[in-house]
């Protein structure tokens, strides 16, 4: 019963070995990839860990110059951010707080380059689209009308199309094409319907222009 067993296992033996030499290279590169990946993994998890604190410690510097008011102090720590960190939300929130900043500095040239940062690399489309409103509105107000409906022309998240039409009829406004500035803002009526205190700021400057807003809601979109 024994010599049975033993030649059994013996058999069994073979087969694992006749199997490991035809699949044992295969496998063992498959055990490599996956835990080479899961290594990798867990070491890109780490390293984002890393990069989100950093990023955080230098959004604070940020924060704390913005709030002090020294323009020279939070360009250098925003450039500091926007070259170590592109990809974080503290980057884009960096930008928009600096740009706001620069802005009340009278640095105009400052806040458009943040802006014009933020509204094309920033990681989350909010801040991008935000970004965008405000770099338009900064357009308009430095009398730069055609650049700021260029900023304009790409299309805006429901959330924001409503404020986006607000802004083109303020520029055809101070373009004095009062058509054109009607058509925007009675677009911004209709989609600022859930924003009621807005939408009472739309309907002053339609009325300005001649137009009783209220008959918009039922019109056609």
């Amino acid at each position: 019963m024994a010599k049975h067993l033993d030649l059994e296992e013996q058999e069994q033996l073979d087969e694992l070995k006749h199997f490991w030499k035809k699949y044992g290279n295969a496998i063992t590169w498959l055990l490599i990839v996956v835990m080479g990946s899961y290594v990798a993994w867990n070491g890109y998890q780490y390293w984002q860990k890393q990069q989100s604190s950093k990023a955080s410690a230098l959004f604070d510097e940020v924060e704390k110059s913005a709030a002090a008011g020294d323009a020279a102090k939070l360009e250098r720590a925003w450039n500091d951010m926007k070259d170590r960190f592109p990809g974080t939300t503290f980057a884009a929130q960096s930008a928009l707080l600096a740009a706001k900043s620069f802005q009340m500095a009278d640095k105009s040239d400052a806040a458009t380059a943040a802006l014009q940062w933020a509204s094309e690399s920033a990681s989350d489309q909010g801040s991008a689209q935000l970004a965008r409103l405000r770099l338009a509105n900064l357009q308009a107000q430095n009398k730069a009308f055609d650049e700021a409906l260029k900023t304009l022309a790409k299309p805006f998240d429901p959330a924001f199309a409503g404020l986006a039409a607000d802004v083109q009829g303020d520029i055809h406004s101070a373009q004095n094409k009062p058509q054109e500035a009607i058509k925007a803002y009675s677009d911004a009526w209709r989609q600022l319907e859930d924003n009621a205190d807005y939408r009472r700021l739309v309907a002053a400057k339609l009325n300005a222009l001649g137009v009783n807003p209220e008959p918009l809601k039922g019109a056609p979109q």
